[in-house]
């Protein structure tokens, strides 16, 4: 529908993000309230246990619940639209 191809099947050229979870540890905490946007704007954040690993295309960013330091994803956007002759 907006032209992203090359997702949903795991299979090599297309991109993936991948949550490994251990469901028997899995733990959801308290929502927070942080203020790291521009101009101090706030959002919310939420902190789960049982995360093994989350994978950006081929790329772990999260082990064991901590970030990486890896940062393989980018903006999505869907296909460019042609103009009309």
């Amino acid at each position: 529908m907006v032209g992203l191809n090359d997702r949903g099947v795991l299979k090599v050229g297309y991109n993936a993000d991948i949550n490994i979870i251990d469901y028997e540890n899995l733990k959801l905490h308290g929502p927070q309230v942080v203020f790291d946007l521009p101009s101090g704007g706030r959002r919310l954040t939420q902190k789960a246990d049982g995360y093994f690993a989350s994978i950006v295309n081929g790329i772990p960013v999260y082990r064991d619940g901590k970030a990486t330091g890896a940062l393989p994803g980018q903006l999505v956007r869907g296909q460019k639209s042609q103009p009309n002759p």
